[in-house]
């Protein structure tokens, strides 16, 4: 029986989002939130290999308290158990501190066999969260994992990398992060959404973590990073130019553009 744990992020619509480029943050009160996609993508993995050969689905969250809707999301889609860290210690985290104190949680929950987690987040899109927890654990990590080729005593899956497909072999446990190629997630059914409002999701803030984790590495305190401006780059449509000359005059008159467009 595989012992696996999904980390899962609440997000904003990015379709709907807007950005406070003043103070250089996302917006998230403006659009509703949501399960990230690819998070989606690594519950369903982990569901199907529970179904295959049985274990147990935690699925994990670091939030303020309303992201616990997607954690009864996830219940509803096959998760057996869901933690939500929720703490002002850990707001203003950047993928270091937010990987650590996730890290910490699962070190909490005590042994574990395999960690899925989507490949990046649509409003980070940054991809480092899945293997900085690996490193925090100190366990392997394999990225872009595209298909699961086999799930037994060892696991051995199918990453692509760039123009490049891997074949690679791992003992458990470890880390891994699933692009949206690995499977199409379920839709909960109406009777699994109904349990999800009744299940509980356990709630872990810093009096559950200081046990196991340095304070010091939370949240702000704990993020070297620092965003200084964001910048929504302005959209230009398609532009050209129709030659309405001899062939000749029209071969010059196009040798000319692209002379002018290489310098400038």
């Amino acid at each position: 029986m595989l012992r696996i744990v999904v980390p899962i992020k609440q997000v904003p619509n990015m379709s709907q989002v807007k950005f406070d480029t003043k103070i250089g943050v996302v917006d998230r009160s403006s659009a509703e939130a949501e399960i990230n996609p690819f998070d989606l993508n690594a519950l369903e993995a982990a569901v199907q290999i529970k179904e295959k050969l049985g274990g147990v689905v935690t699925a994990i969250s670091m939030g303020p308290q309303r992201a616990e809707s997607v954690l009864r999301d996830a219940l509803s889609r096959g998760a057996d158990s869901a933690f939500l860290l929720t703490d002002k210690a850990f707001a203003g985290a950047d993928t270091l501190a937010t990987s650590y104190t996730l890290a910490s949680a699962i070190r909490k929950l005590g042994q574990f066999d395999l960690i899925i987690c989507g490949e990046k987040t649509v409003d980070g899109d940054t991809g480092q969260v899945g293997p900085e927890i690996a490193e925090h654990l100190g366990i392997p990590h394999i990225a872009y994992v595209s298909k699961l080729e086999e799930v037994g005593e060892k696991l051995t899956v199918l990453c692509d990398m760039e123009n490049e497909h891997y074949l690679i072999e791992c003992s458990f446990p470890v880390l891994i992060t699933v692009t949206k190629d690995i499977n199409t997630p379920r839709l909960p059914t109406f009777r699994n959404k109904m349990s999800a409002r009744k299940a509980e999701v356990n709630r872990w803030g810093a009096e559950e973590l200081l046990p196991v984790s340095d304070k010091e590495k939370w949240g702000v305190r704990g993020s070297p990073t620092r965003v200084r401006k964001i910048m929504i780059p302005s959209e230009e449509g398609r532009k050209g130019r129709i030659f309405r000359d001899t062939d000749d005059e029209a071969v010059e008159e196009v040798m000319t553009a692209l002379r002018e467009w290489l310098k400038g």
